[in-house]
């Protein structure tokens, strides 16, 4: 859903971008925004809570990270269309590639090797939605009406804060594999 607001805000969509003015792309960012962070939010809570009152499930292991992939790819994705955020895609690759090379990892040693979550891999999971908040609240800096001559400021923010959550990203990935591999030897 972001991915498809950013996208039709950003005029990636020619068929339904024709009729949006100004004004309306715009709102499709601050929607996009405003989803972004009751989302993350609310994966937060839920995370929690299910720690606190002990009501984890198989069925909430296995969605909890898989939705918070969703989230991730769908900001990034989204974040990259825009076309006005070049200066984060390595970072964003990275996060893409460890998301997608983990998920992999764990579909293949499926039931021969455990890699339960770490504590890092939460902090990174953190680190990544708080990052691509910042992008997208920087996204938003006009609609907001705050004073232009922060934004180059705040933006460079958001990318030192990305390129962090990509390198603990990275990190974590790293530590999954190696782990990986001592179960199997």
């Amino acid at each position: 859903m972001i991915m498809f607001l950013i996208l039709a805000g950003a005029t990636a969509t020619p068929i339904l971008s024709a009729y949006l003015s100004p004004d309306d792309q715009f709102a499709l960012y601050r929607a996009a925004f405003f989803i972004f962070v009751i989302a993350a939010s609310t994966d937060w809570v839920d995370g929690f809570l299910a720690r606190r009152w002990k009501v984890e499930s198989r069925w909430g292991a296995f969605w909890t990270p898989s939705a918070d992939k969703i989230l991730v790819t769908g900001a990034i994705l989204g974040l990259l269309t825009s076309g006005s955020l070049t200066q984060i895609a390595i970072p964003c690759g990275l996060i893409l590639f460890r998301e997608f090379a983990v998920s992999a990892l764990r579909e293949t040693l499926a039931g021969e090797v455990k890699l339960p979550v770490t504590t890092l891999a939460k902090w990174k999971t953190t680190l990544q939605l708080f990052s691509l908040g910042l992008q997208l609240l920087a996204l938003n800096w006009g609609v907001f009406g705050w004073d232009l001559q922060l934004l180059p400021n705040f933006q460079t923010f958001a990318d030192v804060m990305l390129w962090i959550a990509a390198i603990v990203t990275v990190w974590t990935g790293w530590q999954y594999f190696t782990k990986a591999r001592e179960q199997m030897a």
